[in-house]
């Protein structure tokens, strides 16, 4: 009579790969989750900015103008130039785009930036290329008040393109939509690492307390898809160019002359 053994039986491959195996699937998906919109804004969006930076006068239909509406949509477009990176984009993994950006495909200091809805602006004393307005009333949602952050209006060694009407200190100053604010520059707050010449542009909640929350996180801002007209959610528009279809242009505004600010 054989002896009874009482040793479990071994597990097959499988049973012993199955959790390694799902953990491995997780992390991938993991990855693929943070990876996803670094690989898409690399795409083709950096394609096409690259050949709107090189060719702009051969991709004019790509521009949007400072002072367009598009349609029925509350804001005038911020700025003139292609809309290069949406918000949603992003430049390294992990990192989300809180805003837009528009190249004017001109030199630092000659893009003209305009006040997209009247409202009342702040320059706080170190900012050197960055402006804020706020509108006590959101057009969208009225009962709440909203802020629209421009930023990048220097020059690669800190050079106000701000206009001289809005020095460092400015406070609460009443602007009407269409008003001149300064100019698209590099500024990036290192002169070693300029940025391309462009305005960055988003809508920054208020913290219910009078004041703007912190830009740089997404979760502060607003889709400006709606204030806009157009399509500008990296997740909702893969390809295609935002650009106004149909819209009133009013006239822009009057350039200032160069060198305005300090």
């Amino acid at each position: 009579m054989r002896p009874v053994s009482l040793a479990r039986p071994r597990p097959s491959l499988f049973a012993r790969l199955r959790l390694p195996l799902a953990l491995l699937a997780v992390l991938l998906l993991v990855v693929a989750y943070f990876l996803y919109p670094f690989l898409r804004t690399r795409g083709g969006r950096s394609v096409r900015l690259w050949e709107w930076l090189n060719h702009p006068e051969a991709h004019a239909d790509w521009a949007v103008q400072a002072g367009q509406r598009c349609g029925s949509a509350p804001f005038l477009m911020p700025t003139s130039g292609y809309i290069g990176f949406l918000r949603g984009d992003s430049f390294r993994p992990g990192h989300t785009h809180q805003g837009i950006d528009i190249f004017g495909g001109q030199q630092p200091g000659e893009t003209p930036v305009v006040a997209a809805y009247d409202g009342y602006l702040t320059r706080l004393p170190d900012w050197k290329s960055t402006v804020i307005l706020r509108l006590p009333s959101d057009p969208l949602r009225p009962e709440r008040q909203i802020w629209l952050y421009y930023t990048h209006m220097a020059d690669t060694s800190g050079n106000s393109f701000i206009v001289d009407e809005f020095p460092p200190g400015t406070m609460d100053v009443f602007v009407q939509a269409g008003t001149l604010l300064g100019y698209q520059g590099n500024y990036s707050g290192d002169p070693l690492t300029p940025t391309g010449i462009h305005l960055h542009f988003s809508i920054v909640l208020d913290d219910g307390q009078g004041q703007f929350r912190n830009e740089l996180k997404i979760e502060n801002t607003l889709d400006p898809s709606p204030y806009l007209g157009l399509p500008l959610q990296a997740g909702d528009n893969a390809d295609r160019i935002p650009v106004c279809e149909e819209g009133l242009i009013t006239p822009p505004p009057t350039p200032a002359p160069q060198g305005a600010g300090e």
